[in-house]
């Protein structure tokens, strides 16, 4: 069975710079550092960073969720809502489940700057339940 814990981050996870500290089928934290590589052309860090943020903490808790029952999940419906620029700094990562089925699961993530706590960025993750491939 493929590893779905902390250290089976893609490369594309691993260019983001989202470090995984906690993982389970009930939460998932981590951080990153935000700078300048995240930013769009005018200074503040892209929405897309935050997306990649909420598709991939949410799968990897939902994953969690399903791998005894030789399952993974994967994001069918992604909505995250932009709440407030930033030109960067650590920014933690938390996500939790609202609704955890058979065959879908719905996740909560918010990514809040850590020096002042105020959520950046704020999105649920819907999630289909899929058999591992063998």
């Amino acid at each position: 069975m493929p590893d779905v814990g902390i250290d089976a981050a893609s490369e594309f996870l691993k260019a983001s710079g989202l470090e995984v500290t906690l993982a389970t089928g009930t939460r998932v934290e981590g951080h990153v550092d935000l700078g300048e590589r995240h930013h769009t052309p005018w200074g503040v860090v892209h929405g897309g960073v935050y997306a990649t943020f909420v598709e991939s903490a949410g799968s990897i808790g939902a994953s969690a969720a399903v791998a005894d029952s030789g399952q993974f999940a994967v994001g069918v419906h992604n909505a995250t809502d932009f709440l407030r620029p930033s030109k960067g700094g650590r920014a933690t990562v938390v996500a939790e489940p609202i609704q955890q089925g058979r065959t879908q699961q719905l996740w909560l993530v918010e990514v809040a700057d850590e020096s002042t706590g105020k959520t950046l960025a704020r999105g649920q993750l819907r999630l289909q339940n899929v058999p591992l491939p063998e």
